[in-house]
């Protein structure tokens, strides 16, 4: 717990120094303004129907017909880029909180127009150290500002880790799926028989988290997992 502090304290001292920025214009005390989050434009190149990858082909790509992820489809309001990335890394490590909601309008506005649909949303959870350095965790965030403009309800503790793993940034492919395999858990507390879960996160990279967690909700009997992130890497 001290640790925490003391990175809690740095991040305070930090944005005192250098205050927040907008990624894209450069307006002081906000990392997007919301003007600017309305310029970035939204993913629109091929992409494979069931994981999202680029894939200019007909039909799904070449991994999803060898190995078939379980969450499916997988789809993302942006490419994970330019001022997407700068937004995303000050989400995630600058407590750049305000990011969810310029973001999360976009993502409505992807969601529309990629006529997408689910029951319930959920984040895709952090474990709990990791949330309590952070002090909170983006995709709860994104969820939760995404929730109401789309009418579709958030369960952020429906699912949870039930181990701590290391970051995926950090891993070559095949260590990220090791990673997490079986690191998530569903709540008993919740009755999933028939519901179509939307799962909610900031980064689909190769799915390995993803798709770990949509494991554990379809053993619980979800009617199927599909997610919804904020970007997906190019």
């Amino acid at each position: 717990m001290k640790l925490i502090y003391i990175k809690h304290v740095y991040r305070l001292a930090l944005d005192l120094v250098l205050p927040p920025l907008c990624v894209v214009c450069g307006r002081v005390n906000t990392w997007l303004c919301l003007p600017c989050a309305e310029e970035i434009p939204l993913a629109h190149h091929p992409i494979c129907p069931r994981c999202g990858d680029s894939w200019a082909d007909e039909g799904v790509c070449d991994r999803c017909r060898r190995t078939p992820l379980c969450v499916v489809p997988i789809r993302s309001a942006f490419v994970f880029k330019d001022a997407v990335r700068d937004a995303i890394h000050a989400l995630k490590y600058r407590n750049g909180r305000e990011v969810a909601e310029p973001m999360a309008w976009r993502m409505a506005q992807a969601w529309y127009q990629q006529q997408l649909h689910g029951d319930v949303l959920v984040p895709v959870p952090l474990f709990l150290d990791r949330e309590a350095e952070r002090g909170y965790n983006q995709a709860t965030l994104l969820a939760r500002a995404l929730a109401p403009q789309i009418g579709v309800p958030v369960e952020a503790g429906l699912v949870f880790r039930v181990r701590p793993t290391r970051s995926q940034a950090r891993l070559g492919v095949a260590e990220r799926w090791v990673n997490v395999k079986g690191a998530f858990a569903c709540s008993e507390v919740v009755d999933l028989s028939g519901v179509r879960v939307m799962l909610i996160d900031d980064v689909a990279t190769t799915g390995a988290t993803l798709d770990a967690c949509a494991v554990a909700l379809l053993t619980r009997g979800a009617r199927s997992v599909s997610a919804f992130t904020l970007a997906h890497a190019a």
